[in-house]
């Protein structure tokens, strides 16, 4: 704990803390009469002992200072009271079982139950004033308000029959037409117990009557859920528990199904108060944040039985967000709000609405070329679609990606909406949906355009899977799809198949994407900072302009001893791992495994176990990839040299050999399956003038970098890369030289002849070399000079 001095106060405070609470559960008792027994036992053994021999007697406080609400300190009052003994083992395993049976939706409920089995014996259910129940075999004596209406769910099923609709106090009868008197404990038997038979002797309601109550509280019993705070999880959920395993012992059908437990609101990570300022109404919050704005911080709050917290920074950023979905489904779907208003619309009555209404949906779906049948075949779209997405039904790589993604949304949410784990909801529904949209989008930029059919599918499954949540906005972006529609009357999205492969290695090309960010960022520092071999901090950092991805094939030889070597210790230790301590030892000095590989050894075995623990199956610690990462890598080239900004990228496989370590420029030891490594360098090159001549024309003269080797084609990608929006576009580009550039680099351009004096590449796989010291090209045996003409078509 790092405690420097006795002036470290609350670190010794916690410590303090820390010792009895181990020695109390833990410590055991090595002196006297009970001797060899944990101290949480022979502290009852050693009290009872005491009060018995006259020397000591029973004393009771509050665990802390307990304040009235008159302002006065509370006492503790020995009274007569009436207590129900929680601590008899054999109500306390009953209990046990309907616990183990019920859904509490998260783990730490279910270990504070637990805890409250462990620690709790009798506690008092009587008072003495108040308002509540009499208790029966007392009536002097009130049940306390937490051991009363511990099973008060089961008489929901029936009260519809024995109160009128509109009589909350049971003044009126209801259609069973029961008095209240005539409700003995008999008749409750006979309609809460199925071994019980109709009391006729003592009950003058129809045995038909009761059979209605009877079927009405099998039909409706047990409680399905029950929701509440976690404060009640020590006492009246608890209580409620051990009630229903007393009560229906042998009857589990009717014991709770689930229970629901939440922690308190916070707002901004502090406790709601009016003192200080630090309160907000239902009401303030949806004028300030929106209804779907409240319901979606909320549900992201938090759903166990930590405290959730409203924070309203984060408020602001999810409205910001559901404002962003809607701007872009809006772009991709031309969405123009300022053309459905009529600027005359002030003038119309409200008899003109219906027109208005029409025309705007059909507006809409002339805008949106929408067809009512499912055949994408026969679909129109409009120019823009045409120019900016796919309109083909033929899916790549990043189109099958993207499709399971949504597939798997789809499944998860359902689940998670099963289990209402609503931050999971989100989390499955909304973010995660939101990624694997800008996977996508980052995915396509350049290469390939995104297909506007897989782009229509993800805005209609996201606003239906997040309408529970956000209803208002949901609806609104559904009808752009489906006019004159609610999304009420939409079916929940059948999931496809999910090609978890597919999936798994987009998961892997975007973490490795962002790994080689961070190494190329060290590598920028490294040469700014003039660690580099050969540089000096005089000389500016050389931005790097080719890499080199090495992927490993398989584990070296040492490491597959290891990997082995557990796979042994797993069977022959009951499928279960050894700890790290005792795998330390079990690898200490092995000749297997060579000394310079002893300090990489305990973070190897690390590794493997946590992909063990991942999946499951220990075969997945030397086959956990299920896919070719190498063949992931080299389809998706184009996309890491654009990620990572550099000219050229090489993927080499590597398997190692021994060979290849020789004057390698990288550490081939560190390069394990599944964790590529990559070295970046830089090549000389020559800033060359890319100069449009084209009469009237908004192109404009880019410098762009050549390098030794370059042919046509590169140079032609890369002026589409560093140029504008319109040279990005599917145009023809035509790049031209000068016969003699010294000459006409000084004369005007003639407008009416842009072409003269200009030579066009004959092809595209020309090589061009760079004079670095006059900083010109050089084509075969011509210097061609400093500048290109491009003109685009």
């Amino acid at each position: 704990m790092k405690i420097q001095s006795q002036n470290d106060r609350d670190k010794l405070a916690e410590a303090k803390e820390q010792i009895y609470t181990k020695s109390f559960y833990e410590g055991i008792l090595v002196v006297g009469k009970y001797s060899n027994t944990k101290i949480s036992d022979a502290k009852k053994l050693v009290r009872d002992d005491l009060i018995a021999n006259g020397h000591a007697c029973a004393y009771y406080e509050p665990e802390g200072k307990v304040m009235s609400r008159s302002n006065d300190e509370c006492v503790v009052a020995l009274v007569d009271q009436w207590f129900l003994d929680y601590g008899n083992e054999k109500w306390k395993q009953e209990t046990k079982q309907v616990l183990d049976r019920m859904n509490l939706y998260h783990i730490e409920t279910k270990n504070q139950f637990e805890g409250v089995l462990s620690w709790l014996h009798e506690h008092a259910c009587s008072r003495s004033y108040g308002l509540g129940t009499k208790l029966p075999w007392d009536e002097q004596y009130l049940i306390e308000s937490l051991s009363d209406s511990t099973i008060y769910m089961a008489y929901y099923t029936v009260a519809h029959l024995l109160q009128a609709r509109d009589s909350y106090n049971g003044e009126k009868l209801g259609p069973a037409n029961i008095l209240p008197s005539q409700l003995t404990i008999e008749v409750w038997d006979y309609i809460f117990f199925p071994n019980k038979s109709y009391p006729s002797s003592s009950t003058d309601i129809p045995c038909a009557t009761l059979d209605h109550l009877r079927n009405e509280f099998r039909y409706w019993y047990p409680v399905d859920l029950r929701s509440s705070g976690k404060d009640l999880i020590p006492n009246h959920l608890t209580y409620a528990l051990y009630n229903h395993a007393a009560i229906w012992p042998n009857n589990p059908e009717y014991w709770p199904k689930s229970f629901r437990a939440n922690g308190h609101l916070l707002l901004n990570a502090e406790k709601m108060s009016k003192s200080t300022g630090n309160f907000l109404t239902l009401v303030q919050a949806i004028d300030k944040y929106s209804a779907d704005g409240m319901r979606l911080t909320l549900a992201d709050a938090g759903d166990s039985i930590e405290d959730a917290n409203f924070e309203e920074e984060m408020a602001e950023a999810q409205l910001l967000r559901l404002y962003t979905f809607i701007e872009w489904v809006k772009e991709v779907l031309q969405i123009n709000p300022i053309d459905l208003v009529d600027p005359n619309s002030k003038d119309k009555t409200s008899e003109d609405s219906s027109t208005i209404v029409s025309s705007a949906i059909s507006w809409i779906k002339d805008k949106l070329h929408l067809s009512p049948s499912e055949d994408h075949s026969t679909e129109e779209f409009s120019d823009y679609q045409k120019a900016n997405y796919r309109i083909d039904t033929q899916y790549n790589y990043y189109d099958r990606v993207f499709e399971s993604e949504i597939n798997r949304a789809i499944q998860l949410t359902e689940e998670s909406y099963e289990k209402m784990l609503y931050k999971d909801v989100l989390k499955y529904g909304f973010f995660g949906l939101q990624i694997a949209r800008d996977n996508y989008r980052e995915l396509c930029s350049e290469s390939e355009q995104m297909n506007i059919h897989l782009i229509k599918r993800f805005i209609e499954v996201q606003a239906i899977v997040l309408a529970p949540i956000c209803p208002h906005i949901c609806d609104y972006v559904y009808q752009f799809l489906h006019p004159s529609q609610t999304i009420m009357n939409a079916k929940w999205p059948t999931a496809g198949k999910v090609d978890s492969s597919l999936v798994d290695s987009c998961d892997y090309l975007m973490k490795t994407a962002h790994d080689f960010r961070l190494r190329l960022k060290s590598y920028a520092t490294q040469q700014s900072s003039g660690k580099s071999k050969g540089a000096t901090k005089s000389q500016p950092p050389l931005a790097p302009t080719h890499a080199t991805i090495f992927v490993a094939r398989s584990y070296p030889s040492w490491q597959t001893f290891v990997i082995n070597e557990l796979k042994q210790l797993f069977h022959s230790n009951g499928n279960v791992l050894p700890d790290n301590k005792q795998l330390s030892v079990h690898f200490k000095d092995r000749s297997e495994i060579d000394k310079k590989y002893m300090k990489k050894l305990m973070p190897f075995v690390t590794h493997l176990k946590s992909l063990f623990e991942k999946s499951g199956d220990i075969k997945s610690i030397d086959q956990h990839l299920s896919f070719d990462e190498y063949e992931v890598l080299r389809m998706n080239q184009d996309y890491l040299r654009r990620a990572l900004n550099v000219e050229q990228i090489e993927i080499r496989s590597i398997d190692g050999n021994e060979n290849e370590m020789i004057n390698a420029p990288v550490n081939f030891e560190d390069i394990l399956p599944g964790e590529p490594l990559i070295h970046f360098r830089h090549e000389e090159s020559v800033m060359i003038r890319f100069v449009n001549r084209q009469p009237y024309s908004s192109n404009f003269e880019w410098s762009i970098p050549v390098m030794n080797g370059d042919t046509v084609e590169k140079l032609e990608a890369r002026l589409r890369r560093q140029g504008d929006r319109n040279l990005k576009a599917n145009k023809i580009i035509r790049l031209f030289y000068f016969q003699n550039w010294e000459f006409y680099t000084r004369t005007i351009p003639n407008i009416s002849t842009p072409l003269q004096g200009l030579v066009e590449f004959s092809n595209k796989d020309q090589v061009i070399q760079i004079d670095s010291r006059h900083g010109t090209l050089v084509l075969g045996d011509q210097d061609v000079g400093n500048s290109l003409v491009y003109f685009v078509e």
